[in-house]
């Protein structure tokens, strides 16, 4: 699809913010085009900086075990991030490296016409909600429920949970992962299908 293909072109030569002086690899994404679901990460980490792949650490392992718990699998759905530019040290990456990199998270909503969105962690939840005009009251009380929304004029369902970088360090938050992924298959649109019916 040439509207994809340009959009990473540019991803790939983005100097937009900061990020870029450090990264070695942008990691636009990857995923079938277009997708049902589209899952949204915070920021690529080490080994997809390495990779240029998004989720191929420690929490990519995690992250498909937690796919196959909704009946998903890796190839089913397209992965991305909010920033495609590792920030330095893993840490958080700032509002204006994130306000940099929305528009091609945009262009990638509109072209890979998701029905619904996971977001993966605080500041994914945080940034979705605000494209969608929703308030956001934190991922403890986001988690796991599916909302209806509208991003670049597609109707969404939004289900935000942790990042499962989060369980890997607090092991309380696996089973709440787990939980949100087995019901990911359950969450429905306003007509009543659930995410099973759109497979």
């Amino acid at each position: 699809m040439r509207e994809y293909e340009d959009l990473v072109s540019e991803i790939m030569a983005c100097t937009r913010c900061r990020l870029h002086l450090s990264r070695r690899n942008p990691v636009p994404g990857e995923g079938p085009v277009p997708s049902e679901v589209m899952i949204v990460g915070e920021a690529p980490g080490r080994r997809e900086d390495e990779a240029g792949r998004p989720f191929v650490g420690q929490a990519g392992k995690l992250l498909d075990r937690l796919l196959g718990l909704a009946g998903l699998s890796r190839s089913m759905v397209y992965i991305t991030n909010v920033v495609k530019c590792r920030p330095p040290g893993n840490r958080d990456p700032r509002r204006d490296e994130v306000e940099a990199c929305n528009i091609y998270l945009r262009r990638q909503i509109r072209i890979v016409s998701p029905r619904i969105i996971v977001t993966l962690g605080r500041i994914a939840g945080e940034t979705l909600y605000s494209m969608a005009g929703l308030r956001w009251r934190g991922i403890r009380a986001e988690r796991g429920r599916p909302v209806n929304a509208v991003i670049e004029g597609l109707q969404v369902i939004l289900y935000p949970t942790f990042h499962p970088a989060a369980a890997l360090y607090n092991r309380e938050v696996l089973p709440m992962l787990e939980e949100d992924f087995r019901n990911l298959a359950r969450a429905t649109s306003r007509r009543g299908r659930s995410l099973l019916d759109f497979m």
